[in-house]
């Protein structure tokens, strides 16, 4: 793999285990302050999809290579970009209720700020669009069909139990 392809990978990496240090602070002052997780069983299995999906990456790619030269692709970097920018929209629109897991808190009004105004689950459509547009940017074309449809099956658990939590919240 070249050093461009290195590198990436390693900066997205960094960059999830950043956001779940982000996600546990989240956690902790939630939960201090009376929020409530549910749906903890499906929630390991984000964290396996997310590391095989690395691995995946990885894998696929140089596989691949056989000493030829991936190219750097400009469109496929320019959507990462742009993911990525919306993804930091969603954790600071959220702030301090942002997180990996489903916590709600009692007596907080649902936040419909930032891209939550427009879209109920922003954070997932990123995702599904991160799982497709890194693996393109590595040739990896089996991962970027496997794994977004992996995402959308482990969605169909996760949000409507995050719905059910979020309606149980008291309306303030």
């Amino acid at each position: 793999m070249a050093l461009w392809m290195w590198m990436l990978i390693f900066f997205i990496i960094g960059q999830r285990i950043f956001e779940l240090v982000i996600a546990k602070k989240n956690e902790s002052w939630m939960k201090a302050r009376g929020g409530i997780e549910t749906g903890s069983e499906h929630y390991k299995w984000f964290i396996y999809l997310h590391v095989l999906f690395f691995l995946s990456v990885i894998l696929e790619t140089m596989m691949k290579l056989n000493n030829q030269i991936i190219e750097f692709r400009y469109f496929y970097f320019l959507i990462f970009c742009s993911a990525q920018l919306a993804r930091f929209w969603c954790i600071h629109s959220l702030g301090r209720f942002w997180n990996t897991k489903i916590i709600v808190m009692p007596r907080v009004a649902l936040i419909k700020k930032g891209p939550y105004k427009y879209v109920k689950h922003p954070n997932y459509i990123i995702v599904a669009v991160e799982l497709f547009v890194i693996p393109m940017l590595f040739n990896a074309y089996l991962t970027a069909i496997v794994f977004p449809l992996l995402h959308l099956l482990l969605l169909r658990i996760r949000i409507p139990l995050e719905e059910k939590a979020l309606a149980s919240v008291p309306k303030l």
